[in-house]
């Protein structure tokens, strides 16, 4: 059995945030429900085709869910909704602002007549915010940008880092809230916005840029107060190296360098006069370097007990080594697809991504929708079915 088997979840959601929290869920043996508009659904569908036909960012975030395509402005619709939320247990959503509240779904209204339901809320800057909120721009709010990239150019992380933290908060405060009902019976309010998590995870340069202090400085892939530490050229490519102590510093002149002169050269006693002459120690170690391959460099480093990497591109992170054994397999419109097993779940429930309305004639039926009915959402367009 599943950890959350039993438990069904109401996921009204788009893009990235509350998708990504409501798969997990499903990957731990919830039922997510998902609401779709129809023809269009999520409009994380059509944000490329790069996974066989298939959008990458929805094949990651929705594995294991059941699709609905429903116009909720149909009169039916509410019924529909109010069916839906009756069984759930947990309702997800990052409409836009107001729109859940329109639809009957705020908390007050919600607990009044379910107490036990869990409501999440996340949104990009709050609930009484309006402004629009994506990655990017809560990124550049978020103080992110201003530490990321090189000295001349500010850059956005490569992964939607503000929807990925603010749908794992989400993910954490639900399953806190659910083991909380266990105990009371009582639901939760849970309210996440995307800037409050990601600025969580900017917790060390804030306190670094505590009382007006300069905050660090962007160093590309660089750190900005150890060195060595980052890429250094070698003679066919970049190894990604990281010291964190004297002991290591002297281990990387001795057995890796072969200068153990330089340990204790005054110009590099103690990491803060390594910073301040990191041009000069970065020509004393590419000097050595670049008569060596990577591979012969990071033996080297591996033998003195120091923490190295190789720049790998996608291609070598689906072939790295340390992943194999993790990789399943899902169903999907477009025919099985590899996909790599959550962290920390023995036995993860990997279910297939759903295609547009796949679901909606099974749920409909599950809430009672006479049939005729049925055929009139689908005549006027307010539901739509998949491929069941």
């Amino acid at each position: 059995m599943r950890p959350l088997e039993g438990i069904t979840v109401l996921a009204l959601e788009h893009a990235v945030a509350a998708p990504y929290c409501t798969r997990q869920l499903a990957d731990r043996g919830a039922r997510v429900i998902k609401l779709e508009r129809p023809g269009t659904g999520d409009f994380a569908r059509g944000y490329d085709r790069r996974a066989r036909g298939l959008s990458s960012h929805f094949v990651w975030t929705n594995r294991g869910k059941e699709s609905l395509a429903l116009d909720l402005k149909h009169p039916e619709a509410a019924r529909v909704l109010t069916r839906l939320v009756e069984k759930a247990d947990v309702i997800v959503q990052n409409l836009a602002p107001g729109a859940a509240a329109r639809l009957g779904l705020s908390w007050e209204t919600l607990h009044a007549r379910h107490p036990g339901l869990i409501l999440c809320d996340i949104s990009g800057y709050g609930p009484e915010s309006e402004r629009k909120a994506y990655d990017l721009l809560v990124q550049a709010e978020a103080g992110l940008l201003s530490i990321t990239g090189t000295p001349e150019v500010p850059s956005k992380a490569g992964i939607s880092a503000a929807d990925i933290a603010a749908g794992s908060f989400a993910l954490q405060a639900i399953l806190t809230a659910l083991i909380q009902k266990g105990r009371t019976g009582e639901g939760a309010h849970l309210e996440i916005s995307m800037l409050h998590a990601l600025a969580e995870w900017m917790g060390y340069p804030m306190y670094y840029a505590l009382d007006g202090a300069p905050p660090p400085a962007r160093a590309g892939a660089a750190h900005p107060t150890i060195f060595p530490y980052g890429p250094f050229r070698a003679a066919d490519g970049e190894v990604i190296l990281g010291l964190q102590n004297d002991r290591e510093w002297r281990n990387f002149c001795a057995t890796v360098l072969r200068r153990p002169d330089l340990a204790d050269d005054p110009r590099f006693d103690g990491n803060a006069a390594r910073a301040e002459n990191a041009g000069a120690l970065r020509a004393e170690i590419e000097a050595v370097f670049a008569a060596f391959p990577c591979v012969e460099v990071m033996a080297r480093l591996d033998a003195a007990g120091i923490g190295n990497a190789r720049l790998n591109e996608m291609a070598d992170l689906w072939a790295h080594p340390a992943l194999a054994g993790l990789w399943s397999e899902i169903a999907s419109p477009a025919g099985p697809l590899p996909a790599l097993r959550p962290p920390g779940l023995p036995h993860p429930a990997m279910g297939a991504v759903p295609a547009l309305g796949q679901h909606s004639r099974a749920i409909l039926e599950e809430c009672g929708t006479p049939e005729p009915v049925i055929a009139d959402l689908a005549r006027s367009g307010a539901v739509t079915f998949g491929e069941e």
